[in-house]
This record gives structure tokens, sequence and C-alpha cells, in this order.
């Protein structure tokens, strides 16, 4: 079915529980703010409510104030996202990939230190390794339409519809594969990350059958634990809720929605990045970029073209040779 090890992945996460403790502070942190920041807008909105003359007033300002409430929060989350991808995200996969490769890195809370060091080395600032994630979030979405879609792992005639279903599925399994170039971007200790990328988009590329099976075996099994989270969450947001002023209970579904996401974010997604990790290295030993791929997504991606430009501006990416992982 898979290629990945289930047990190897979970002992990844266990090994890197500093990190996981980090992941819980901020996503759970950041479901605190929803919570804090509805709840005050719904009890202000409530307030200003009495003064209408409408005898509904409190009640829809009290839900008006929430929505408010909630939309501060989305906004500030949108503008930390690249202190979150810095920090947490890219720190937490460069350990990864020691494990990955069987080498020691420092335990406990050392290991955090240890990882921003390494993150800071490879990408001085912020926004160098936000705008390297978007390029190969968007070179990525090209290679499904490349490798034929599900219609190439299904090839029978008069499924029109399936097919297309089938497709926004195997795109929203490639959620991660950014993670899995910053990844292979710290295995092989590079110095050049935008020409680094363009390699590691390629060599997934040309491995796509490969690594698309697996993503789509990981989506589904994140997607159903992610469900069954949602579920148990219901029942504490609604009771959260209750004790809010005005007509708040349809947000128990929204709110059940961020602590699934919460959830996910801390505990699903490392060990979906450590499954995707395992297979993509393994794959691609002893393989070298295809030129003929890197044609193709040039042809077909401009994010891949961007990505191109920018390598070829830090570094002569024109010549590639096989990179060699460090010890």
């Amino acid at each position: 079915m898979w290629d990945f090890h289930v047990g190897k992945s979970v002992s990844i996460m266990m090994r890197t529980w500093p990190f996981i403790v980090f992941r819980m502070i901020v996503c759970f942190g950041i479901t605190l703010a929803y919570i804090i920041a509805t709840g005050t807008g719904a009890s202000v909105g409530y307030g200003v409510g009495h003064i209408s003359t409408d005898p509904d007033g409190p009640l829809s300002f009290a839900l008006w104030g929430g929505v408010v409430g909630f939309g501060v929060v989305s906004v500030a989350v949108y503008w930390i996202r690249e202190y979150i991808l810095y920090i947490v995200k890219a720190g937490h996969i460069a350990v990864m990939v020691h494990l990955i490769d069987g080498r020691d890195v420092p335990g406990g809370q050392s290991q955090i230190a240890y990882a921003r060091d390494v993150v800071k080395e490879r990408f001085a600032e912020a926004n160098i390794l936000f705008v390297l994630d978007q390029l190969v979030k968007g070179a990525i979405r090209a290679i499904t339409n490349l490798l034929g879609g599900f219609a190439a792992f299904l090839p029978i005639p008069g499924l029109g519809g399936l097919v297309s279903f089938f497709n926004t599925v195997i795109r929203l399994s490639l959620t991660y594969v950014d993670e899995i170039i910053l990844g292979y971007n710290n295995r092989i200790n590079s110095d050049s990350p935008f020409e680094t990328a363009r390699q590691g988009v390629v060599l997934y590329a040309q491995n796509g059958k490969t690594m698309v099976k697996n993503a789509i075996w990981l989506a589904v099994i994140m997607w159903s634990v992610s469900f069954v989270i949602f579920l148990a969450m219901l029942a504490p947001a609604g009771a959260i809720l209750y004790f809010m002023p005005g007509q708040l209970g349809g947000w128990a579904f929204v709110l059940a929605i961020v602590f699934a996401w919460a959830f996910k974010a801390a505990f699903i997604e490392p060990f979906a990045v450590a499954s995707l990790m395992q297979v993509y290295f393994k794959t691609i030993e002893g393989q070298v970029p295809d030129p003929d791929w890197d044609r193709r997504l040039t042809e077909a991606s401009s994010k891949f073209r961007q990505l191109r430009d920018k390598a070829l501006a830090s570094f002569d990416g024109s010549r590639w040779s096989r990179p060699t992982p460090t010890a």
C-alpha cells in the first residue's frame, strides 16, 4: 500500500517531543486567542446592543461582535505565518532529517536552539524561507497535470466526473510537499536554497507517481483522524460557547474546526512530514534531476520559472551535479 514505516514516523515524533510541545503551545495558543477574541467581541456586542431600540439588538450585536473578534485573530494569524513557518516548521524538519538519516541531535529543549541555528544558517531571514515556500507550493501544483492526474493511476475511459474528483483529492494531498523539499534542502547541507529547491521539485516530479500514491494514503489517514477529532471537539466547543452571551451556539461548529486544526497541526502534520520524507529520500537515492522534467515544469508553471530565475541569480544552476548528504 504505502512505502513509509508508521513505527519509524511515530518514533521520530517521540524523539522530537520538544517540538511537539512547542507546536502544541503555538497551535493551542492560537485556539485560545480565537476563544477569547470571539467571546470578548460577543460580550462587547451584547452590551452595545442594549442601546439599540430593536428587541433583538443584543443578540444580533453579540453575533456580529463574535464575527469581528474571530476575524481579527484570523488576520493576526495570517501575518505571523512567516514566523510560524520559520521557527516551528523549519526547525522541526531540520531535526527530523537528522533522525531519518540516523544522525544524533541534541536532546531536550536544546533541540529547538540547535534547529534555530541550523535554519538561520540556511535562511538568514524569515522572508527568504517564506518566498521559497510559496514558490515551491506553486510549482508543485503543476505536477498533478503533468502526471496525468488520477487518469494515470486508473486509465479507464468514461469516468470523467470520478477522475475530476480524484484529481482534486490528489491536489489536496500535496499539502506537505514544500516541507519535504525543505527537508531535502537541509539534508544536503545546501548553501543555495533556491537552486536546491529547484532540484528537489524536479526530483519529486520525476518520481511523482510513487510520491503521490503515498501522499494520498497519508491524506486519507489525516482526514479521517481530523474528522474524528472534530466530532470529539463539538461537545467541549459547545460547552464553552454556552457560557458566552448571545446566540453563539452555531459557532460551536466553527470552534470545533479550530480545535481539530490545532490537534492536526501539533500532532498529525509532523507524522505526515516524517512519513513523506522517508519515502522521498529513499526514492531519490542515487538519482539526478532530469533535464526533461525541468523543461516541462518550466513550461507549465510560472512559479517554477520564478524559482529557476532566483536559483540562477544566486548561483550558477545551469549545471547540476548529484548532491551528497552530509554525514
